[in-house]
């Protein structure tokens, strides 16, 4: 046991200025260690080590966890970005739970109100920018929501100003330094909480697939590295996650990459989740409905002539999105854990095991989506750069909110420059 811990102190890097900062601080937070497991599941485990306790608990709950995944799917994407906001705001609360109880050691005031209330800003201005986009012509019809919409960057801003002014107004003299740390600690918390979600609800509107599949692979990533390290695991990985292994890392990603492909190939034959996500005025609901675009339309592909005697095949028919979903997997796979290793980190800095217990075997909610968040930030700069074109339905929406002069003028530049292409008069001539 002295070897263990000793090591640990080791692992964690822990430093002279480490130890003054505890002081400065207050020490590590203080986090339950107790059991969480149900005491159904302690009772019919109670006969194993602790080892595969631990194994039937964690799979247990991950199937309970994947059923739910599954039901919030079927039931649409509305409530699909109501579960994101509330994910959203437990991993906000998990991570700021942990400054708060270094900070109000000194009862100290407004900390958690301003953190709070900062969060509420910055929904507030990722939100209202979606609706702006994506139901611009409901936000045209009704006046208040146009006039929140016209003035919607200079009210966010007025929200945050206010927040920063509360601030400097609870400095309390001989704790100011303390106090810009938990100032800074709220506002990465919201940079890498806040602003992931609201990419994971963009790639969302793109089409249900670029929401399901990439979560996907990394949830399998998770659970295959994990079965993978658990019956085969040797080499440690790296440091900060003395359990991650080489064995397991590797595993985890050939084994993604393939499920990748197979949900690729299932999902893409259908339009409720190939299909962009619009709200749609008439009915005021939601529709996912299109003709396919080319990625979800099968395609033949040559095989390269060096797999083709391995294969046995010169050809191949496959979705082009199969072949972005390699894409996705491998950055699950390989990217991915690092989100991870970052938590981890994390963790160990602040000797913690897991986030909260919120869930028995897995930690807290922001166990679970440490890799999502990194994941949801490739996914939406993936789409800009690789898959996204100019929106023709959103610049027409733009086009019909300008003066009709401003409109004439645009009508006939555009005339002129399809005339010049020869377009204009082979469409007048059909």
């Amino acid at each position: 046991h002295l070897q263990e811990s000793e090591s640990e102190n080791k692992l964690d890097g822990e430093t002279a200025s480490d130890s003054e900062s505890k002081s400065e601080f207050g020490g590590s937070p203080p986090v339950p260690t107790s059991d969480d497991t149900p005491e159904v599941l302690n009772r019919a485990l109670s006969n194993l080590s602790s080892r595969w306790k631990n194994w039937w608990v964690r799979g247990i709950l991950t199937l309970a966890m994947i059923t739910f995944f599954f039901i919030i799917i079927y039931l649409g994407p509305m409530v699909l970005m109501t579960i994101v906001m509330c994910v959203q705001i437990k991993c906000f609360h998990e991570i700021i739970t942990i400054g708060y109880n270094v900070y109000h050691s000194y009862d100290l005031p407004w900390f958690r109100t301003l953190s709070w209330y900062f969060l509420l800003c910055v929904n507030y201005f990722f939100y209202g920018e979606t609706v702006t986009d994506y139901f611009f012509t409901l936000v045209q019809r009704e006046e208040p929501l146009r006039i929140l919409s016209k003035y919607h960057r200079f009210i966010s801003f007025t929200l945050y100003l206010t927040g920063f002014c509360m601030f400097v107004l609870s400095l309390v003299k001989k704790h100011y330094r303390l106090q810009f740390y938990m100032f800074g600690w709220t506002h990465v918390t919201l940079l890498i909480v806040v602003t992931q979600s609201h990419l994971i609800i963009h790639n969302l509107f793109e089409g249900m697939i670029w929401f399901i599949v990439p979560i996907s692979c990394v949830i399998c990533n998770d659970i295959m590295a994990y079965m993978f390290g658990f019956f085969f695991g040797r080499t440690p990985l790296i440091k900060l996650s003395p359990k991650k292994t080489w064995e397991g890392f590797i595993g985890g990603f050939f084994a993604t990459v393939l499920f990748g492909l197979l949900l690729s190939y299932v999902m893409s034959g259908y339009r409720c989740f190939t299909c962009p996500v619009e709200f749609n005025n008439d009915t005021n609901s939601f529709t996912v409905d299109c003709e396919p675009s080319e990625l979800f339309q099968l395609q033949e592909y040559n095989i390269p002539l060096v797999l083709q005697s391995v294969v046995g095949w010169k050809t191949v028919r496959m979705y082009p999105f199969q072949i972005h979903s390699i894409a996705l997997s491998t950055f699950a796979s390989l990217i991915g854990p690092f989100g991870g290793f970052f938590a981890s980190g994390f963790k160990r800095a602040f000797k913690i095991k897991d986030f909260a217990n919120t869930i028995p075997g897995h930690g807290g909610i922001m166990d679970r989506f440490d890799c999502q968040y990194l994941m949801a930030t490739f996914v939406n700069v993936y789409i800009a750069s690789f898959i996204r074109g100019p929106n023709p339905s959103k610049l027409i929406q733009q086009f019909l909110t300008l003066r009709p002069d401003q409109q004439l003028h645009i009508f006939n530049t555009l005339k002129a420059h399809l005339v010049d292409k020869g377009m204009l008069g082979s469409l007048e001539d059909a």
